[in-house]
């Protein structure tokens, strides 16, 4: 099936590299089509589609003809069809149904979270247990719908050819109550068998980590086929959600994440101390 968000995706990026190519600027590009320069912004970063008269006066605008120009409308025709997650609009705000399709089509994932566990990890009892204290607290309906998009993206888990995962998860993330014991001692065991996977790197960043560096919000650094200028940073707010491509927050977060990564405990030490973590609760009378 084609991802409309990847396709979006690309043709921002092919149109940014065609803008700055011609020397032009955004509030330039955004004349040509009267619209705001932050509309040029929206579809440079693959968060907006756009009309094939609109993109045709671009397209003249920066000098793109023949071949070129075909290819790119084909991707603004394909970036107008409905996305994978669309059934789910009730469950999944339309901020997020981006992320989700960024994430089904990454080559490579690295993943810190500080607070809790990553809901591409999280067991169906902790997606619950969640849900059941959330406010408002959604209908029955809804908390059903949350539990099957995040046990459908789990596939990317187990899938052969699937992306590079890498998480870093604070320790306060696996020691933060979420449900019953059980609940927590259950989730602890499927992290220790996921971090087995060949695919997947997952490490703590422990309490006594010997360092000065961390970070109180959790960011995912999506990658697509080793290309560094498609890079996308995800950072997620209470409401909504930031989607930064610049070159420079691409680079700085990238170095949080190799600082993080550094003082993190490896997946080896991760993965023992996660089994102990699961081991207390048992013998406490889970």
């Amino acid at each position: 099936m084609v991802n409309p968000t990847i396709q979006r995706r690309r043709l921002g990026l092919a149109l940014k590299r065609a803008r700055e190519s011609a020397g032009r600027t955004q509030d330039e590009a955004a004349v040509v089509i009267d619209a705001a320069a932050s509309k040029i912004s929206r579809l440079e970063l693959g968060q907006s589609g756009i009309k094939l008269t609109d993109l045709n006066l671009l397209l003249a605008f920066y000098g793109i003809s023949g071949e070129e120009a075909e290819s790119l409308r084909e991707l603004a025709r394909a970036g107008r069809q409905r996305g994978r997650w669309s059934t789910y609009r009730n469950a999944v705000p339309d901020w997020f149904r981006q992320y989700l399709d960024l994430e089904g089509d990454a080559s490579e994932i690295r993943w810190y979270q500080p607070e809790v566990v990553p809901g591409i990890l999280q067991i169906e009892p902790y997606i619950r247990a969640m849900n059941a204290t959330a406010q408002p607290l959604p209908a029955a309906e809804d908390v059903d719908r949350q539990v099957r998009v995040r046990l459908e993206r789990q596939a990317i888990l187990r899938h052969d050819g699937g992306p590079e995962l890498s998480f870093i998860l604070s320790e306060s993330a696996l020691r933060r109550s979420i449900g019953a014991t059980a609940t927590m001692h259950s989730q602890l065991l499927h992290l220790a068998e996921v971090g087995k996977q060949p695919n997947v790197a997952l490490q703590v960043f422990p309490f006594d980590a010997q360092t000065y560096e961390t970070a109180s919000f959790n960011f995912v650094i999506l990658r697509f086929n080793d290309d560094a200028a498609s890079d996308v940073i995800y950072v997620e707010t209470f409401t909504d959600a930031d989607y930064l491509d610049r070159p420079d927050a691409v680079r700085a977060y990238t170095r949080l994440w190799d600082r993080l990564r550094a003082a993190a405990l490896g997946p080896v030490e991760s993965r023992k101390l996660i089994l102990r973590m699961a081991h207390d609760m048992e013998r406490q009378g889970t």
